[in-house]
């Protein structure tokens, strides 16, 4: 699957619209796409970032958010694997920014949405 150009997707990103999508869509995602996200949110919040590896966090959590996608996010099981394809893909180029207390966080806000079992699912991250 070839990923979208997500950097166009920079302005549709916000702080109140991403935390109101991935509440919104959290079970039907899962957890590993959630996870995922939220380790960009954080990672983006870091000081320890470079402004490069910033904006491509921001291109991806847009492209998340966005109604817009290459797979609509309605259509069931699909919809969501193109906002997965793009997050891990960002993720992984960003994973050195990514600290523990970063993951802590992140694990810390999926537990109130998922329960033990379906967090297990974190544990392959970057398998799709």
């Amino acid at each position: 699957m070839e990923l979208p150009d997500f950097m166009k997707y920079s302005g549709k990103f916000s702080a109140n619209d991403f935390v109101e999508k991935i509440s919104r869509i959290a079970k039907r995602a899962g957890a590993k796409l959630v996870y995922a996200a939220l380790l960009l949110y954080y990672t983006l919040q870091s000081d320890k970032v470079s402004t490069a590896d910033k904006a491509i966090i921001i291109g991806a959590l847009g492209y998340l958010i966005s109604p817009l996608d290459v797979i609509p996010d309605a259509i069931p099981i699909a919809g969501l694997t193109d906002d997965l394809a793009v997050v891990i893909y960002v993720l992984k180029k960003v994973w050195d920014s990514v600290d523990e207390t970063i993951q802590q966080k992140a694990k810390a806000k999926l537990s109130k949405w998922f329960d033990e079992d379906e967090i297990k699912d974190i544990d392959n991250l970057f398998s799709l």
